[in-house]
């Protein structure tokens, strides 16, 4: 398998309790033919597109054999990893992605299979993400938000902007006072030699290494973590 240009996380191991269907949240049909699997990872496609070699980590367990089967449509626009959860290194999101960065090589991009980036920008952005990781290590995708219910179950962000530039001045995932926020994360991109630092993104009791980020924002990100989305 050649050495990829970039490395997608893509966490698809989640029980998915609060979506509350006989399937896979990821699986949900927005349109014929499109999933939200589909609509998430569509700025990844343009990765590959853009005639980057992208490898597609996806991170899964034995209640999710029916996205793995989904996935095989991407078989020729990805490189396609498949690796079971350790459940060992913790049971949640973190745990996922460290057990998929020793598949990574290259900037890594962590990519959700229920957050979708929508807007003329939202298929490009990840790419530009990426190229921002070469000088400032980390960057984000992120949408302004206000609504503190909203702000509580994602990535909440504080944002400041200065000489042209929009970048993170403060992190933390689902926080239980979002006061002093007025954004969030649909998904983020690091440069190789910060990847291992890519699970204190959503770490509880840790600084954020997403404080210093570049942001790039985009018209809105939507959560399908529920069936109405």
């Amino acid at each position: 398998m050649p050495i990829p240009d970039v490395s997608v996380i893509l966490p698809c191991a989640g029980v998915g309790s609060r979506f509350g269907a006989p399937y896979s949240k990821e699986l949900h049909c927005l349109a014929p033919g499109v999933t939200v699997l589909d609509r998430s990872l569509e700025a990844v496609v343009e990765l590959a597109k853009s005639g980057l070699q992208v490898r597609l980590v996806v991170v899964f367990g034995t209640h999710k054999l029916d996205t793995v089967t989904y996935l095989a449509r991407y078989a020729e626009t990805f490189q396609l990893v498949f690796v079971y959860q350790d459940q060992a290194l913790a049971p949640g999101l973190d745990g996922a992605i460290r057990s998929a960065l020793p598949m990574t090589r290259g900037p890594v991009a962590l990519v959700l299979p229920d957050i979708v980036v929508s807007g003329p920008g939202g298929p490009g952005s990840l790419l530009a993400a990426l190229r921002h990781t070469e000088t400032a290590g980390w960057s984000v995708v992120a949408a302004e938000e206000r609504d503190p219910d909203t702000l509580r179950q994602m990535g909440a962000l504080a944002l400041v902007e200065g000489d042209g530039v929009v970048t993170v001045g403060a992190a933390t995932d689902k926080p239980a006072d979002p006061d002093g926020y007025n954004a969030f994360w649909g998904m983020v991109a690091v440069a190789e030699k910060e990847a291992h630092r890519l699970p204190e993104v959503v770490s509880e009791g840790v600084d954020s290494p997403l404080t210093g980020a570049v942001a790039l924002l985009v018209e809105a990100i939507v959560n399908y973590n529920t069936v109405a989305g």
